[in-house]
């Protein structure tokens, strides 16, 4: 599942099939192709849920993300992790095998 494959409808992400739409239960991260070049962001701002990801994976506390980000709230943080934790769910990441 690609931004691209992705639509907002109200403020719930919808997945495009072909022949069906699956609803995911996201509703602070949208995804809108004439901002950020569709990358999965957070209510509209200008803040793609990866750099939230990323900031939590160079070990800032919720409290440092959201000192940095005022227009943030905690669940706005939740839910970024949520979102990246659903969309590497179904996929195989290749690995190196430690030696």
């Amino acid at each position: 599942m690609y931004p691209a494959d992705m639509i907002v409808h109200g403020r719930l992400l919808v997945y495009n099939d072909e022949k069906k739409k699956y609803p995911m239960k996201f509703t602070r991260i949208t995804v809108n192709p004439h901002q950020m070049d569709g990358v999965p962001c957070i209510r509209g701002l200008r803040i793609p849920v990866a750099t939230i990801v990323a900031m939590m994976a160079d070990g800032m506390s919720t409290e440092e993300i959201l000192k940095s980000y005022p227009d943030l709230c905690l669940e706005d943080v939740r839910e970024a992790l949520k979102y990246a934790a659903e969309a590497v769910r179904e996929r195989e990441l290749p690995l190196t095998a430690q030696t």
